[in-house]
């Protein structure tokens, strides 16, 4: 499945509980308290049911929806020098592209992979390639060792623990991914991958979510 809202790249505005909020000096605060809770708990009980959900997919039929988004990228993806794609390690069940990562290396495109600054931080992006080496990050992901060239990606490959049908993402909760794309000033295309059964109806976005461009779930 694949999905692409004529909305790109804004803030929401203001569905679900977002009326409920109220800007200030400091940042968006809300007017209910308990609205703010609601919505944290509910999005933490669904985020660890969506994970164990897909935990619980067999590996080739992980596999087979890797091989068909893989396959959606190539795609949508022009690969040469100018093209700097931000992707990931999987993690948690999910969907493993390295493969692909490699072959856009060797289709002349520059890989990069995100990485955890500080809480409450943008990330930062570092370059990758096949013989580069890698460091232990937050949670032991494996990331670009310290020292390794910094890039600006203009896509932004991002995996989706759920998404809603107007291209909000349901992340891990640290809001790294949000404050990230706040923070580019350059173009960029955002995809989400994921899988098609992590389809919510709302993930009750807030005024700081972004939407993705489009969400790849390869059914």
């Amino acid at each position: 499945m694949t999905t692409d809202p004529e909305n790109r790249g804004g803030f929401a505005s203001p569905p679900c509980f977002a009326h409920e909020l109220q800007d200030t000096a400091t940042g968006y605060a809300a007017v209910d308290p308990q609205t703010a809770i609601d919505v944290t708990r509910w999005r933490k009980s669904k985020r660890q049911e969506l994970i164990a959900a897909r935990l619980a997919i067999p590996v080739a039929e992980r596999t087979r929806i890797a091989d068909d988004i893989a396959q959606k990228l190539n795609d949508l993806i022009t690969f040469d020098k100018n093209t700097v794609i931000s992707l990931y390690w999987p993690f948690r069940g999910e969907l493993d592209l390295r493969g692909w990562m490699r072959s856009a290396y060797d289709r002349g495109a520059r890989i990069a992979l995100p990485v955890v600054v500080a809480k409450a931080q943008p990330l930062l992006f570092r370059e990758w390639t096949p013989d580069g080496k890698l460091e232990r990050g937050v949670w032991n992901i494996p990331v670009p060792a310290e020292g390794t060239v910094e890039l600006v990606p203009n896509v932004v490959i991002s995996p989706l623990v759920g998404f809603d049908p107007e291209n909000y993402r349901l992340g891990y909760g640290g809001g790294f991914f949000d404050r990230t794309l706040a923070a580019m000033t350059t173009p960029r295309t955002v995809i989400g991958v994921g899988y098609n059964s992590s389809a919510l109806s709302t993930i009750y976005p807030q005024p700081y979510d972004i939407p993705m461009d489009r969400i790849l779930t390869g059914e």
